[in-house]
C-alpha cells in the first residue's frame, strides 16, 4: 500500500488540505469577528455531545428494529431458543418461570432473542453457577450485571413475562446502555488522541454504525468490554490511573483479550523506565517507575486468572487423579485455553483448511482494514514504528499523556527524590493536562500553528493502540476462527481512527463509499442472519 504522506510536515500539510471543507481554525480569524459568528462556524462543545448521544442511541434502536423485522419476516434456523431444562442446582428463582405469566407472547418474543452465546450467560445467570465445564469460556461480567438487575430494577416484571424473559430484557438493555456510555468514552477518548474534534466525532459515527454492531445490541459481551475497555483509556491517558486499572482489569472480566489492556502500561512504563535510566541516569527513579507499572498490570491481570483458579477448585480439586480432567494435570493449568482447544478447535493454523475459505472471506473486510492502517501508520513514522517510538521527539513525546517524557522534568525535582516521587510528578503533570482541557473546549480545533496537533492518527500517541491492533489481528487470523475477527477486532480504537482519516484525505471518496458499504451490508446482514440463528462471525 503506497502512503499518502511521507514526513511529519507532508501528512501535516495533507492534514490541512483536506479540512478546507470545514471552517478555517480560530487562529485564522480576524480579531473583528463576533463572538456568535464564531459558535455558528463551529460546533460547541454541547452540540458535539449531543451528536455522540444521538449517534448512539440511534444506532442502536436501528440495530433493535432490525431484529424485530428480521425475526417476524423469517423463522430461524434453530428453533431451540425457548427451550429452558431446570438447572442441575435448583435455583430459587427456576420455580418462576414454572408459574403462568400474564403476557406470554412477550415473554416468548424476549426468550427468541437468546441464541448463540446468549444462551450461556443467560443461563449462567439463572442458575448462579457455571454448570458445565465449555460454560467456563464465558465470562462472569456479563451474567452478574444481568443477574443483579433481574434481582432489582427488573424483578416486578416476574409475574408478567417470567423469570428467563426478564433475565433476557436484563441482558439487552444492559448491553445497550452500555454501547451509549462506551460510545462517549470512545469520543472523549479520540478527540485527547487525535486532538481533532471533527476526526473524533467521524470515528466515533463509524464506531456506532460499525460491521459487528448486532453483538452490541444482543445479549454479549462486547458492549461492556468496550465500555470498560474505552473507560480505561480515557482515564489512562489524563492520568487517572487507579480508575485505569480498574476499568481495565473489570474489561477482562468481560472478555478475554481485555488482558491485553495491560499492555498500555506496559508500552508507558518501558519508555518512563528508559528516560528515567538512560536520561536521567537514576536508578532509585528507574526501579520506582518499573515496580508501580509491574503492579498495575497485576492488578489488571488478576481478576481473570482468579476466575480459572475457580475454574479450577470447581472442576478438579477433590478429585482422583484418574477422574481429573486433562487440562488439571498441566503444569500450568489454564482452563480457558484448554475450552477453547477441545471444544471448538482453536489453535495455531488449525483453521487453515479449504472448508473455511468462506469464513476468511468473511473477515477478509476487517482485517484488510486493520493491515491497512497499520501499513500506512508504519510506512509514514517509520522511525517511530520501527522504534517503539523511543526515536520520537522529546516535544512529541510531552505532547502524549501516554508518554510523559522525564525529559522535561527539571534536574531539581529529580534531585528531590525519593522525597518528590515520580509519580508526584507525574500527578502534577497530568493536573496540569486537565485543568487546560477544563479551561479550552474539549471538542478542540486543529491548531494550526502546532504542528503535533496536526498529526492526528500519525501522532505518537497512537502507536501502543496500532501496535494492540497488530497482535490481535495476527491473533485472529492465525489462531482463531476467523470469522469472529470482525467482532473480535470492533473495540480497537485504530480502525474508526485510520477510517475517519481516509475519509477526508483529498482523493479518498471512493474509500468512504466502500467503508460506509461495508458497515451497511454487514450490519443488514449480521442483523437478519444472528437474530434468526444463522451463523455469522
Amino acid at each position: 500500500m503506497r502512503p499518502l504522506c511521507h514526513t511529519v510536515h507532508e501528512c501535516s500539510k495533507n492534514n490541512q488540505n483536506a479540512r478546507s471543507a470545514f471552517p478555517p481554525p480560530l487562529s485564522t480569524m480576524t480579531t473583528t469577528t463576533s463572538a456568535a459568528a464564531t459558535a455558528t462556524a463551529f460546533p460547541t462543545n454541547q452540540q458535539h455531545k449531543a451528536l455522540v448521544l444521538k449517534s448512539a442511541i440511534l444506532s442502536r434502536l436501528l440495530l433493535l428494529t432490525l431484529i424485530l423485522i428480521w425475526r417476524s419476516l423469517l423463522t430461524p434456523y434453530d428453533t431451540s431458543a425457548p427451550l429452558n431444562p431446570n438447572c442441575l442446582k435448583i435455583a430459587k428463582d427456576q420455580n418462576s418461570d414454572s408459574a403462568v405469566v400474564l403476557f406470554p407472547k412477550l415473554a416468548s418474543a424476549i426468550e427468541n432473542g437468546i441464541v448463540w452465546d446468549s444462551v450461556y450467560f443467560v443461563r449462567t445467570a439463572q442458575c448462579a453457577a457455571y454448570e458445565y465445564e465449555h460454560s467456563y469460556a464465558f465470562l462472569p461480567l456479563l451474567p452478574l450485571f444481568i443477574s443483579f438487575l433481574s434481582h432489582t430494577v427488573f424483578a416486578p416484571l416476574v409475574p408478567l413475562i417470567g423469570y428467563r424473559a426478564v433475565l433476557g430484557l436484563s441482558g439487552y438493555f444492559i448491553n445497550n446502555f452500555a454501547f451509549v456510555i462506551a460510545a462517549f468514552y470512545f469520543y472523549k477518548l479520540s478527540v485527547i488522541i487525535l486532538k481533532d474534534s471533527e476526526l473524533a466525532l467521524r470515528a466515533l459515527i463509524l464506531f456506532c454504525f460499525n460491521p459487528a454492531s448486532i453483538f452490541y445490541s444482543s445479549i454479549y459481551a462486547e458492549s461492556l468490554y468496550a465500555l470498560f475497555s474505552f473507560g480505561g483509556l480515557y482515564y489512562f491517558v489524563t492520568g487517572g490511573n487507579t480508575i485505569a486499572v480498574v476499568s481495565f482489569a473489570l474489561s477482562g472480566c468481560a472478555r478475554s483479550n481485555g488482558v491485553l489492556n495491560a499492555g498500555y502500561f506496559c508500552f508507558q512504563t518501558m519508555h518512563r523506565a528508559y528516560d528515567a535510566l538512560f536520561l536521567k541516569k537514576h536508578a532509585y527513579l528507574t526501579m520506582q517507575v518499573l515496580t508501580a507499572g509491574a503492579l498495575r498490570c497485576i492488578c489488571i491481570l488478576t481478576p481473570f486468572f482468579a476466575f480459572q483458579a475457580y475454574g479450577y477448585y470447581n472442576i478438579c480439586l477433590g478429585r482422583d487423579l484418574h477422574e481429573m480432567r486433562p487440562w488439571c494435570k498441566a503444569r500450568v493449568p489454564l482452563l480457558y485455553n484448554f475450552i477453547q482447544s477441545h471444544y471448538w478447535g482453536v489453535g495455531f493454523l488449525r483453521y487453515f483448511q479449504l472448508k473455511q475459505l468462506p469464513n476468511f472471506l468473511l473477515a477478509s473486510p476487517i482485517l484488510s482494514l486493520a493491515v491497512c492502517s497499520i501499513i500506512y501508520y508504519a510506512k509514514s513514522r517509520p522511525e517511530v514504528f520501527f522504534s517503539l517510538g523511543f526515536q520520537a521527539s522529546i516535544e512529541e513525546k510531552n505532547s502524549s499523556a501516554l508518554l510523559f517524557s522525564l525529559e522535561s522534568v527539571p534536574r531539581s525535582n529529580i534531585a528531590r527524590l525519593p522525597e518528590k516521587s515520580y509519580s508526584k510528578i507525574q500527578e502534577n503533570h497530568n493536573l496540569r493536562q486537565r485543568k487546560h482541557m477544563n479551561r479550552v473546549d474539549p471538542v478542540a480545533l486543529p491548531i494550526e500553528n502546532d504542528p503535533l496537533a496536526k498529526l492526528g492518527y500519525l501522532s505518537i500517541s497512537v502507536l501502543p493502540f496500532i501496535l494492540q491492533l497488530g497482535f490481535m489481528a495476527a491473533t485472529a487470523f492465525f489462531v482463531m476462527h476467523v470469522q469472529v475477527a470482525t467482532r473480535f477486532l470492533s473495540a480497537s480504537p485504530p480502525l474508526y481512527w485510520f477510517a475517519s482519516h481516509l475519509m477526508v484525505h483529498p482523493g479518498s471518496k471512493r474509500w468512504a463509499y466502500l467503508i460506509w458499504a461495508y458497515s451497511t451490508a454487514y450490519i443488514l446482514l449480521g442483523s437478519l442472519l444472528f437474530s434468526n440463528f444463522y451463523p455469522f462471525t
